[in-house]
């Protein structure tokens, strides 16, 4: 119950955040050529961590008015804000500043053999210290431990990235990547803060399918990582190791395979991948 509750907050302050922002995210900064070569605002993603915010502020203030909720929930809460808005300010930076000249870890490696220090560079390092520092809190007792659970969070921070190459699906991947965690794990209370993330996501889902937005880096990273964070909040370590080397590999894979051309190869995948799209 706890984790729907966080989910439908999540799709109100999703939405909600979008239509109270439309006009800041209509500014010409924003502004970003889409698949079709049409300028829509990107970075729209954003909301996600606002909604994080939103979502903490509102269980501070009712806690101050001695409303105690799940204390299980406190710390993995805490992580979920940390990582939020740490992935979300470097995904806007990348957003908003980068060029775009170097993708994928060949790319920002490259330039930095190269000698420059892409934002996507950025982006690559400070989320992986970022997520160092989120998984402190939740079940990570060990420096190997720590760092298996950070790349897990960094890994699927890509991930979700890799995706978002046509309106709505990562958010459409992220929402079947969270009802399967919920259903193996028994939806446990400590998931709260990111079943708000995915809930915001969700609230996004129609106007990212309809073309009027796109999530960019911010938002695919922030919910991507979160995911990640889940994982590690949510499940034995046995069970993190092998979700780490299954997003090792997707990871890998990017960097020789389309994952475009796949799903548009497999009718069922690009039956769900094209719903609610414009044609």
């Amino acid at each position: 119950m706890t984790v729907l509750v966080g989910f439908l907050a999540g799709c109100a302050a999703g939405f909600g955040g979008w239509l109270m922002l439309r006009p800041t995210f209509s500014a010409p900064t924003f502004a970003r050529k889409n698949h079709r070569g049409q300028f829509i605002p990107t970075a729209v993603g954003l909301v996600l961590p606002l909604a994080v915010l939103a979502a903490e502020t509102a269980l501070q203030v009712a806690e101050s008015l001695d409303w105690e909720p799940n204390a299980v929930t406190d710390v993995p809460r805490a992580s979920v804000l940390i990582l939020a808005l740490g992935l979300g300010l470097l995904g806007l930076l990348d957003d908003l500043a980068g060029t775009g000249e170097s993708g994928g870890f060949r790319g920002h490696l490259g330039a930095l053999r190269h000698g420059r220090f892409t934002t996507g560079s950025l982006k690559l390092f400070g989320g992986a210290a970022v997520a160092i520092v989120a998984v402190q809190g939740p079940r990570s007792d060990s420096l190997g431990r720590v760092l298996l659970d950070a790349a897990v969070i960094a890994l699927c921070a890509n991930a979700a990235n890799l995706f978002d190459r046509a309106p709505g699906r990562t958010v459409k991947v992220s929402l079947v990547a969270f009802l399967a965690l919920v259903i193996a794990t028994g939806a446990p209370a400590e998931l709260l803060g990111v079943a708000v993330v995915v809930g915001a996501a969700a609230g996004l889902l129609w106007p990212d399918l309809r073309e009027q937005m796109m999530l960019g880096d911010v938002g695919a990273n922030v919910l991507g990582g979160v995911l990640g964070l889940g994982v590690v909040i949510a499940t034995a370590p046995t069970t993190r190791t092998i979700v780490l080397l299954g997003v090792l590999a997707l990871n890998l894979a990017s960097e020789a395979v389309s994952f475009s051309k796949v799903i548009d190869d497999v009718a069922p995948l690009r039956a769900i991948d094209r719903a609610g799209r414009k044609p």
